[in-house]
């Protein structure tokens, strides 16, 4: 096997490549990380020549526009237009080169914002998705629509996994741009640095299901190698390990020993109050995975932030 990743200097790109090294890979495949810097996948020709240039059996699309709440809301046209062009690309050019399984990778965001709890894979296109984030939500949906078609025509083997909030090493640890818990990570550093109190954007009292990087490279891995319905599968802790904004704020000045104040800044948006997603469907199928507890996966990341943060922080 030739397993090609996108996007594979991002955060889920470089947990891959570590439980990979860690040898909890198999012995007879080959595994390719590219990055932007190897083809911009946004055109058509240099996706045909990485495809062509590594021949890849196998496929893991990490590859994507992404960021946080505010740079979704400044940008929702540009997140819809670059994501249809590198999911469209991609897939095609894996169809085209003869590729035999591409596993994709999804957000709970494209779920429908009207619905009801917990969220579950058969509910991906029953309604718009959260206004805030509208063009990377329907970008994303397409590629399930995409892997029907090319099943459906072709017969291909292509899939997705919708995993909930990830965090970890390597994550986008910028304040304005990054998602909440690495954005929060950098906030507590710098507080913790200036002496001054935390500012938490927001109430405080939106939940989320955060899983670790490592956990979620573990189960592509798994999804990789056994996971064969085109039917995309969710990849998330269980609802019962749904934690508060508040709360998770909490665990990283514990991890970071910050001793300060934590104020809530109630004129920025919460976002979405909740997306509550069930894990039903991959219990069944490993109901003996271990997650990493979320105080212990939150220390691990901080530990890696600190140690790593003239490069981290940018």
């Amino acid at each position: 096997k030739r397993i090609l990743v996108t996007g594979g200097t991002g955060l889920v790109g470089r947990a891959i490549e570590k439980v990979v090294a860690d040898e909890e890979g198999r012995p007879d495949e080959e595994w390719i990380f590219v990055s932007s810097r190897d083809a911009d996948l946004t055109s058509s020709s240099e996706t045909k020549a990485l495809f062509e240039k590594h021949k890849p059996t196998h496929v893991i699309h990490l590859a994507a526009m992404v960021g946080g709440l505010f740079k979704n809301i400044r940008s929702n046209l540009d997140f819809w237009r670059t994501n249809i062009h590198i999911n469209d690309n991609v897939l095609h050019s894996a169809h085209e080169t003869g590729v035999q399984k591409v596993v994709s990778c999804l957000s709970t965001c494209i779920f429908p914002d009207k619905t009801t709890y917990p969220i579950d894979e058969t509910m991906i296109h029953n309604g718009p998705p959260h206004s805030s984030n509208f063009g990377y939500s329907y970008a994303k949906r397409m590629i399930d629509v995409q892997n029907r078609g090319y099943s459906e025509q072709h017969g291909r083997r292509f899939t997705a996994v919708i995993p909930t909030n990830v965090f970890g090493p390597h994550d986008n640890f910028n304040i304005e741009d990054g998602h909440v818990l690495p954005g929060l990570i950098h906030k507590v550093y710098l507080a913790k640095q200036s002496g001054s109190a935390l500012t938490v954007w927001g109430t405080g009292k939106p939940r989320r299901q955060f899983i670790y990087s490592l956990d979620l490279a573990r189960l592509f891995l798994w999804v990789l190698w056994e996971y064969d319905e085109v039917e995309p599968i969710i990849l998330s802790v269980g609802e019962e390990d749904e934690v508060s904004i508040r709360e998770a704020a909490e665990a990283i000045a514990e991890a970071m020993e910050f001793r300060g104040e934590l104020v809530f800044d109630t004129t920025k948006s919460d976002g979405q109050f909740k997306k509550t997603a069930s894990n039903a469907k991959l219990r069944r199928y490993l109901p003996g995975f271990q997650f990493t507890p979320f105080r212990k996966a939150v220390k691990e990341t901080c530990a890696w932030f600190n140690a790593n943060y003239a490069n981290a922080r940018k």
